[in-house]
C-alpha cells in the first residue's frame, strides 16, 4: 500500500531533479557510446584507429564507462558547490564543458584517445542534452502541467535543460539551473535562490528527487521533500535509505515497490496521488496551486 505522506499544502512550487529522475541518462549515454564506437571502427576512415586503441575499444564495458563518466560529474559538482573564495571572481566551469574535459580524460585513462577526432568528442560530450526520458516522465507532466507551474533548476547549464526539456518532451515553463546562481548542488545557494527567483518562500517549494542526499540538502534549507525511486539511481547504501525513511523526513516516498500501482510507475504515481488528494495533507484545507521541478 502507498506509503504516508506528509505533504503540506503549497501555493507555490514543487522542483525535482532531471538526471536520474526524468530522463533514464544511463541507457541512452551507454547506447550512444557504443554506437559511436562501432562507427568508429568500421568507417571508411577506421583506418586512422592506432591497432592498440581498437582493441581496448572492441573489449570495453560502454555501460561501465557511462558510469564512470557520471560519477565524473558528481564529483565535479560537488567539488564545486560553493563560490570560489579566492581573490578575483573565478569563472564559473559549466557541465558542458565538464563533460567534454572528463570524456577527454577518461579516453586517456583507458587508452582510448584517438578513437574520435575533437570534432565527434565535442558532438559526443553533448549526448547529455539528448537523453530519453523514463516512459512516465512526459505523460505523468503534462498532465500536472494541467494544475501546476513546472520547472527545473538542475546542476545542468541552461542550454542543455533547454534542449532535454524539447527532446524529451517535458513541459516545463521555467527554467532555472544551478548556472543563475554560481554554485552546484548541494550548496544552499541554490536552493535558496530557486525560491527567491520564484518570489516564494523555501517552505512553499517541494523538491521532488531520486537521491536523498539532494532531498537531504533541500530539507535543509526548508524545503518539502518527494522521493521518487528510480532504478540504480540511489548512491546511499541500503541501511542509509532504511534509516531515512524510518527517521521520516522525507514527506512523500514512492519506493519501486509502490510504483506497480501505476501503469507506468514513477511520476505517474505522483500524479495518483495528487489526483487522489493523498499526495499531501492539506494545511487549513489549503490545496497546492502551483508546482515546479528541480534538478
Amino acid at each position: 500500500m502507498p506509503s504516508a505522506t506528509n505533504i503540506a499544502a503549497l501555493d507555490g512550487a514543487l522542483e525535482a531533479v532531471v538526471f536520474g529522475t526524468l530522463v533514464d541518462w544511463r541507457l541512452t549515454v551507454s547506447h550512444t557510446l557504443a554506437h559511436q564506437a562501432a562507427l568508429a571502427l568500421n568507417s571508411a576512415s577506421s583506418t586512422s584507429v592506432p591497432p592498440a586503441v581498437r582493441l581496448f575499444a572492441s573489449t570495453i564495458s560502454w555501460p561501465d564507462f557511462a558510469q564512470e563518466w557520471r560519477d565524473t560529474y558528481k564529483t565535479f559538482t560537488r567539488a564545486n558547490s560553493s563560490p570560489s573564495k579566492s581573490t578575483g571572481k573565478q569563472a564559473f566551469k559549466t557541465v558542458d564543458q565538464h563533460h567534454y574535459d572528463s570524456l577527454v580524460r577518461l579516453l586517456a585513462d583507458h587508452n582510448l584517445t584517438g578513437l574520435w577526432d575533437p570534432e565527434q568528442l565535442h558532438s559526443i560530450s553533448r549526448i547529455w542534452h539528448f537523453l530519453d526520458p523514463w516512459n512516465d516522465s512526459s505523460p505523468a507532466l503534462h498532465d500536472l502541467s494541467k494544475s501546476f507551474v513546472l520547472c527545473t533548476l538542475s546542476n545542468g547549464n541552461v542550454s542543455l535543460l533547454r534542449d532535454l526539456a524539447a527532446h524529451a518532451d517535458l513541459p516545463f515553463s521555467r527554467i532555472l539551473s544551478s548556472e543563475h546562481f554560481g554554485a552546484y548542488k548541494p550548496s544552499p545557494l541554490v536552493y535558496n535562490g530557486a525560491a527567491e527567483h520564484l518570489g516564494l518562500r523555501a517552505d512553499q517549494c517541494a523538491l521532488v528527487a531520486a537521491h536523498l542526499s539532494d532531498l537531504k540538502a533541500a530539507r535543509e534549507c526548508g524545503f518539502q521533500t518527494i522521493y521518487v525511486e528510480r532504478m540504480d539511481e540511489e548512491d546511499w547504501s541500503v541501511e542509509e535509505v532504511v534509516q531515512a525513511r524510518r527517521e521520516g523526513w522525507v514527506d512523500m516516498w514512492i519506493g519501486l515497490e509502490e510504483q506497480n500501482l501505476s501503469p507506468l510507475g514513477g511520476l505517474c504515481e505522483l500524479r495518483g496521488r495528487f489526483a487522489t488528494g493523498s499526495g499531501y495533507v492539506g494545511v487549513g484545507g489549503g490545496r497546492w496551486e502551483g508546482m515546479g521541478f528541480v534538478s
